[in-house]
């Protein structure tokens, strides 16, 4: 399950794990664990020498003065490192000493490093943490996956134990968490797809260390995002490389918005470096593809996009400049969609997805037991003639079943007692003003 990217030689060696590891029945604690350790030199950043001193000048461009402790902070690199770059810079006449601070001496830019930082600012505005060599991240995604824990029947059955489903459909997600196989989902919609979607996410477990920045070819791509990813508290301690940031292992949701650049790498022309695709954030989680076939960009055009990084487990991205680059893609994809699967793609894309499965209509003996297990949650019994009461509207009314519809009759029943400032209770006459509610009749509560 490696990528075909050449390991890198270097400082993180040896945190690989072995393979003796990976099939040992020993306790998750007690296994090799990754560890990002701080450089002891610029040769074990992994990056050219010009890429950390370009990143020092420039961040010096952007304040009156600086001090050592500043650029430790900024670039996240040990002091010993930083103070190397600025002896290289003020040999080089491109800054200059200022005095001493509490750590190291302060500096200023002079000018002739204004005139370069200004030609290095028309090629990258980035200013921030040092990047990571994209090889580096690559052999630490693979140690690290190689060590977590693998996801069992229990596990799986334990995060989707919310909801309601036939045994076999229980049995075709967890072989797709526990392979790693993509899992496609189908059906009509109001079923549970989305949320099964979420939910087996839950079965993945262990956190994820992810560099900041990946660097390539003297571009910097952005990895760590906020918004996608969550920090894993507590911090660890330790000689502890500060480019990289330890989080719970990503879940990353798209629908309808998706379109074709978002597949690729995303430039910021004014700060003039690259944001990475949400599929590569997803690396180590899980990637969720919602709403399939609704997507601006043709079904064809974006299963065609994914065909080699499915089969292989690696992507390419593309640089602004046209060079490509081989990225690894090593995430569990599920795809869900409310259409006919053959209507929105070929035979060809379908034999790739891992896993089919149909998410269809509950019969009414599924349907009683999601409407009695989800008013035991809030410690309410269903009388016994209620639910072929309600079995009898939907008959009469002609609708199908869906596997929501239980917790969404329950809640509003609940919206109904709490505005009339009682418990909730669960008969006829508060279903059938739920039931209006609901699916668009007029409303008489009194």
């Amino acid at each position: 399950m490696s990528s075909s990217l050449p390991e890198d030689p270097g400082h993180l060696d040896h945190l690989s794990t072995p393979d003796s590891a990976r099939h040992s029945p020993e306790r998750m604690e007690d296994r090799p664990r990754f560890f990002p350790v701080e450089p002891s030199n610029l040769a074990e950043t992994g990056l050219e020498p010009g890429v950390s001193l370009d990143l020092a000048l420039r961040m010096a461009h952007t304040v009156t003065e600086f001090t050592t402790e500043n650029v430790v902070d900024r670039l996240c690199l040990p002091e010993p490192l930083v103070v190397e770059l600025l002896d290289h810079l003020k040999r080089d006449r491109l800054i200059e000493v200022l005095g001493e601070a509490a750590r190291g001496y302060r500096y200023s830019i002079t000018d002739m490093g204004r005139k370069r930082a200004d030609r290095l600012l028309e090629i990258s505005g980035y200013v921030g943490p040092a990047p990571v060599s994209l090889k580096a991240y690559t052999k630490a995604l693979s140690s690290q996956l190689a060590s977590f824990p693998e996801p069992t029947p229990e596990h799986v059955a334990d995060a989707i134990s919310e909801l309601v489903f036939p045994r076999g459909t229980v049995k075709v997600a967890t072989l797709a968490v526990m392979s790693r196989r993509t899992l496609f989902l189908y059906g009509p919609p109001g079923n549970g797809k989305t949320t099964l979607g979420r939910l087996l996410h839950k079965a993945i477990q262990g956190h994820l260390w992810i560099p900041k920045c990946i660097g390539v070819e003297g571009n910097i791509i952005r990895v760590f995002d906020p918004q996608v990813h969550k920090i894993a508290y507590p911090a660890p301690t330790g000689q502890l490389d500060r480019r990289w940031i330890r989080i719970q292992r990503p879940f990353v949701v798209v629908g309808g918005e998706l379109n074709s650049e978002a597949l690729d790498l995303v430039f910021n022309p004014r700060l003039r470096y690259y944001e990475a695709p949400l599929h590569f954030k997803a690396n180590g989680g899980t990637f969720l593809l919602d709403d399939f076939g609704f997507q601006s960009v043709l079904p064809n055009h974006l299963l065609g996009r994914w065909i080699y990084p499915l089969e292989h487990q690696v992507d390419h991205l593309t640089l602004n400049t046209g060079q490509k680059f081989e990225v690894p893609f090593r995430q569990l994809l599920i795809v869900s969609t409310n259409l006919d699967p053959t209507k929105v793609m070929g035979p060809a894309f379908l034999r790739r997805m891992g896993y089919r499965l149909l998410l269809d209509d509950p019969t009414p003996a599924e349907y009683e037991r999601i409407f009695r297990e989800y008013a035991a949650r809030y410690d309410i019994e269903v009388p016994s003639t209620f639910i072929p009461w309600l079995l009898d509207r939907y008959r009469f009314e002609q609708r199908p079943l869906r596997g929501c519809e239980p917790r969404d009759l329950v809640e509003r029943m609940r919206d109904i007692c709490t505005y009339r400032g009682m418990e909730l209770t669960i008969d006829e006459e508060i279903l059938d003003l739920a039931w209006k509610g609901y699916f668009g009749d007029p409303l008489n509560i009194h």
